[in-house]
């Protein structure tokens, strides 16, 4: 679950580049950017072109509205379009967010920077190959580039970035990794005293970015849902014709022997808890309204020295996990990270 939705719009922040730490960006009359602004202004008045509406504020930071709206135009180019379309509680989430995930992403690179993380040009090099290959090579890759209004200097300064990221977040999730022999005897037993995985089929309808009014629509929707595959309807029908997951849709909805913790928590929780064979009632998670149908839970049968080598990698990887997070955290406590919103 942790992995399993992409938000459009949102994703496309991940790649985008940042002004100096402490700027506050404005944007230039004349530019994409400045009419993208202009027509999102008459949905939200505050994302006006030329205002300067600071969203995110710290310690040697800065984040505008402005600056969010220039990545939207540096990363989806000619596809901004799609913007024009929501509503102003959709806008709102949209800015919103983005100028989290660029406040995050200022604070990243600068702790890069202290700890002197260098990408080698060869990762570049080979990131960017990649690049080219899903676009069918490089020409192809630069005509699609130019044809959809997307700076190739951008990208390269985006990708050069990210890959500065990773390596550093890479340094602290490996950090993060130590495990005891007690952690995986611990482990153990717990999996061996209770359920280890479970397999369920699920329906979701995608909350993230909605107005109130269209989450209480979806919560109505699931609700109905809920009542059909009670009444006997077959949930893995119901799954591809309503959820909205794009990792199990097509798959009924299925979701087969994920241990403990490999989901988020409410999800989890319902996994592990609600009767084989029967369904839990509608559960919220950050993705929106689910409900399951639960298949089959398994016991952990091996003896200890069998899996103690896959409990271990499996307690570092969450462990990882939560470093980076704390990390992340922590980054944004010390500049005194504050969301002041729109």
């Amino acid at each position: 679950m942790k992995n399993m939705f992409i938000l459009a719009l949102l994703s496309t922040l991940l790649l985008a580049g940042c002004a100096p730490k402490a700027e506050k960006v404005a944007l230039k009359e004349g530019t994409p950017a400045y009419t993208l602004a202009k027509d999102l202004a008459a949905v939200m008045p505050a994302l006006g072109p030329d205002k300067v509406t600071v969203l995110v504020e710290g310690k040697g930071l800065a984040i505008t509205a402005a600056e969010v709206i220039q990545a939207i135009q540096d990363n989806l180019g000619t596809r901004t379009a799609q913007l024009k379309s929501v509503d102003a509680g959709q806008l709102k989430n949209i800015i919103e967010q983005g100028a989290t995930q660029l406040a995050e992403r200022k604070l990243l690179l600068a702790a890069a920077a202290r700890a002197k993380t260098v990408a080698p040009a060869e990762e570049f090099d080979k990131a960017m190959q990649a690049q080219y290959a899903q676009a069918g090579g490089e020409p192809a890759f630069l005509e699609a580039m130019k044809s959809g209004g997307i700076s190739i200097d951008h990208v390269k300064k985006s990708v050069q970035e990210t890959l500065v990221i990773n390596k550093y977040l890479g340094g602290v999730a490996e950090a993060g990794t130590k495990v005891s022999e007690a952690d995986i005897r611990k482990a153990y037993q717990e999996e061996t005293a209770g359920d280890k995985t479970a397999s369920v089929r699920h329906i979701l309808l995608l909350t993230q970015g909605k107005s109130d009014q269209e989450k209480a629509e979806a919560r109505k929707k699931i609700e109905d849902i809920l009542v059909k595959a009670k009444a006997g309807e077959d949930f893995a029908a119901l799954a591809k014709q309503f959820s909205e997951d794009p990792g199990s849709k097509d798959n009924g909805g299925l979701y087969a022997d994920f241990p403990r913790g490999r989901m988020v928590k409410p999800f989890d929780e319902a996994a592990f808890s609600v009767p084989v064979g029967q369904f839990s009632g509608v559960v919220e998670t950050d993705y929106g309204y689910h409900i399951l149908q639960i298949v089959d839970r398994k016991k952990e049968t091996r003896s200890f020295e069998e899996v103690r080598a896959e409990i271990e990698t499996r307690l570092k990887e969450g462990k990882q996990g939560t470093a980076v997070e704390d990390h992340i955290k922590s980054l944004k406590d010390k500049a005194g990270f504050k969301l002041i919103g729109l």
